[in-house]
């Protein structure tokens, strides 16, 4: 696995190029945008969306999806609402037995699919690995040490991709656990935007340690009802990723989080924004997919109601305050 493919040019795109090449790869990366291959290209900077890192010569960007399919494996790091028409796209140049190794996390709207479920619809029959954890793009990018979950159900492949991205800095953990992993990826992002919420209204540390905490809990019983492991959700795609993304205005979901907290707008916080907040677009599908496997998640259905359903946010907080006491392991 010399060459590594990328798809998507935004800022964890980018900081997964770079990782890829300090494991010793040639990377092409592929850009939506003609203008972001073209500076990468020209000046070894992605300045659109990671400008402050340096981008190696054996860094190729490209708006030709042939060239990232002709790659030993390929990376899909679009936004989650963008995998089905990416893959759709891209499906007809694909080469068998080329892993397609998922990097976005989120639940599709609409169909309330998970990430591998749109890529076994769209490319049946090939390798399928989930790459999640806790990562900030820039951290990575700029080297500084970081150790993911690499889910993947064939072992060999799953052992032949960590020894192609891992480095001193960058440890992915491997697993076989696909769906754990998905469904923590998934879910952080709408409790990050939860605890945002709390660190915006002032309702202190106590406050967001018990979201993170019956957060957990929510994730959990959501990736069990789908067939994951208690374990995974316990390692850095569940609870590494949750206490990474919930505690920092790094985090998209979290920043968002505390300017809804602070009174403002949605339409113009997002209206700010050039990257996707996913959790925004990922709290419905998964309101949706634990309504249909009977699983209470009421904090997630909290942040659903306020971003989606139009439920003043102070009656939201005073529903959850209201719940009735519980046994803590039910």
């Amino acid at each position: 696995m010399q060459r590594i493919g990328i798809i998507g040019a935004g800022a964890w795109g980018t900081a997964l190029a770079v990782a890829a090449r300090r494991a010793g790869r040639d990377v092409v990366i592929w850009a939506h945008e003609p203008d972001v291959a073209a500076t990468i290209n020209a000046t070894r900077r992605n300045s659109t969306y990671l400008p402050d890192v340096h981008l190696d010569c054996c860094i190729r960007a490209t708006t030709d999806l042939a060239a990232v399919t002709a790659c030993d494996a390929v990376l899909l790091v679009t936004p989650a609402q963008h995998l089905r028409p990416t893959l759709k796209a891209v499906a007809p140049l694909w080469r068998p037995g080329v892993p397609a190794v998922l990097c976005c996390k989120g639940i599709e709207q609409g169909t309330d699919c998970m990430m591998t479920e749109v890529a076994e619809a769209e490319l049946p029959g090939q390798p399928i690995a989930v790459l999640s954890g806790p990562t900030f793009a820039i951290e990575v990018a700029r080297g500084l040490p970081t150790a993911v979950t690499l889910a993947c159900s064939d072992k060999a492949l799953g052992e032949a991709l960590v020894q192609a991205l891992g480095a001193q800095t960058f440890r992915p953990y491997l697993s076989s656990d696909l769906v754990g992993a998905e469904i923590g990826g998934a879910v952080k992002n709408v409790l990050a935007i939860a605890c945002g919420i709390v660190e915006g209204r002032g309702y202190g540390d106590n406050a967001r340690a018990a979201l993170i905490t019956r957060g957990l809990a929510e994730m959990t019983r959501l990736a069990l009802a789908k067939g994951g492991r208690a374990e995974t959700l316990m390692g850095l795609s569940g609870m590494g990723d949750l206490i990474l993304t919930a505690s920092s205005v790094q985090s998209r979901n979290y920043s968002l989080g505390l300017h809804l907290g602070q009174g403002r707008a949605l339409a113009d916080i997002l209206a700010e924004r050039k990257a996707v907040t996913e959790g925004v677009w990922s709290a419905g599908a998964v309101v949706d997919m634990a309504s249909r496997l009977g699983i209470e998640m009421p904090i997630s259905a909290a942040v659903d109601a306020v971003l989606n359903r139009g439920q003043p946010l102070d009656d939201a907080i005073t529903d959850l305050l209201s719940r009735p006491f519980k046994l803590e392991t039910r």
